[in-house]
């Protein structure tokens, strides 16, 4: 079974239709799911939201997206400086005076873990656990760094065993390793990367009985009218930077 794994987008409309597109154009892929994170930082939540939908793909909830549902004090993000911190802040707001109704009951539904069993699920085979951030919190950042003992721990949490795979977002970084013989894959960013590529990043993931293979794509989508957006929008102009330069902050 290959899956299409999407996270991030991050209301981030071109980037999105750019990945939806490259996804359509690719053969054997039986589905499409989305890691979380549809809203925040750029002036299309109601959009992205109404695509995913449209597009019937189904998906797991990230943490602006509980936030924003909820009506929570913050977005529950980490920040690197208080500029970050302060912008931010005002992405939130915007973004939370910015969604409809329809929205919110949508971002509110979502599930906090989605499981897929390629094999059916009628006899034993692998499972391929999707969130958003760790199987505990949507909020714990996992990121490359993080030790096989870590992954290992967030696997005992999931349930996952060999031959299973443990799918999350949130750092808008991707990797994958396998530990155990658990692969572990992050899905990197649709919409707002920081690893120093501009393009929208997403997952192609093939599981074959108790083997996976697991490809990191990169796609050129118009950020020129991203940014213009986000400047026309009210929002931080920096974040139209950000995207440019793939995740570095303006200085």
């Amino acid at each position: 079974m290959r899956y299409a794994l999407i996270s991030d987008v991050h209301a981030n409309l071109p980037a999105l239709e750019a990945v939806l597109a490259d996804v359509a154009a690719r053969p054997g892929i039986g589905a499409t799911v989305h890691l979380g994170d549809l809203v925040g930082y750029a002036p299309w939540p109601n959009e992205v939201v109404a695509r995913i939908e449209a597009e019937g793909i189904a998906g797991v909830c990230g943490n602006y997206d509980s936030t924003v549902a909820l009506g929570a004090p913050h977005c529950g993000c980490r920040y690197e400086d208080p500029r970050q911190e302060a912008q931010s802040h005002e992405s939130y707001a915007w973004t939370r005076a910015q969604v409809t109704e329809r929205t919110r009951a949508f971002l509110g539904a979502l599930p906090f873990r989605v499981d897929l069993r390629p094999g059916g699920g009628h006899a034993p085979g692998p499972k391929v656990v999707l969130v958003h951030g760790t199987p505990t919190l949507n909020t714990l950042y996992w990121t490359e760094d993080r030790d096989d003992a870590f992954c290992l721990k967030m696997a005992k949490h999931a349930g996952a065993r060999a031959g299973d795979v443990v799918c999350f977002g949130h750092t808008h970084r991707p990797w994958t390793r396998v530990v155990d013989g658990i692969r572990f894959v992050n899905t990197g960013s649709v919409g707002r990367p920081k690893d120093g590529d501009w393009r929208a990043g997403y997952v192609l993931l093939d599981v074959d009985g108790a083997a996976s293979a697991v490809e990191l794509v990169r796609v050129e989508y118009d950020v020129e009218r991203a940014m213009a957006a986000i400047r026309a929008s009210g929002l931080p102009a920096d974040f139209a930077e950000y995207l440019r330069t793939g995740g570095k902050p303006a200085a």
